[in-house]
């Protein structure tokens, strides 16, 4: 598995409730410090809803990312979902809660799959795209900061063991987040 895009945004104007936003993520070509609360650079707009230590880096899969440009019929630069890291060969869905991932010299754990926000629909230019992004179930997932350094593209990455059998999985986590499972 492989780095394809490190991907960091300022905060600008968005028509949604909060005014502003960081999501409009762009690749960075060089590499990119990583600190407790994310990658130098990054401007997170809405603090109440997004970013700290628990959703310091937002990561996206490729094979995620080809789904969605199944789904909708276009190609999709990196950044396109807000994401931070584009990650080669893994699936989002069966990894778990707690469970590692390494780049580089940088260490970080999965906390959480991301939910979707009015802020998404407002970056994909589609009012319904919370209820797609929900009914596609290929979230993405933040990760926690455990050992920061510095990332990027073209670094390989690797999965540590899963925490637990009993960790839920991203999939489950996102499910029981509407209601389900």
């Amino acid at each position: 598995m492989r780095v394809l895009s490190v991907n960091v945004g300022e905060r600008r104007p968005i028509r949604a409730k909060s005014g502003y936003s960081g999501i409009f993520k762009e690749p960075v070509s060089g590499p990119v410090q990583l600190g407790e609360f994310g990658l130098a650079g990054d401007h997170i707009a809405d603090t109440r809803h997004h970013g700290g230590l628990s959703q310091a880096v937002y990561v996206f899969t490729q094979p995620d990312y080809a789904a969605w440009e199944t789904a909708l019929g276009r190609t999709l630069p990196p950044g396109t979902f807000g994401e931070n890291l584009l990650l080669s060969d893994l699936e989002s869905a069966p990894l778990r809660i707690g469970q590692t991932l390494r780049v580089g010299d940088t260490e970080l754990e999965i906390t959480a799959p991301r939910i979707p926000c009015v802020t998404l629909a407002v970056r994909m230019g589609d009012p319904d795209f919370v209820h797609k992004f929900r009914e596609m179930e290929r979230p993405g997932f933040y990760c926690r900061v455990l050992r920061g350094g510095w990332l990027e593209a073209g670094q390989d990455a690797e999965l540590g063991p899963e925490p637990s059998e009993y960790a839920p999985t991203i999939f489950k986590q996102f499910v029981t987040a509407f209601g389900g499972g």
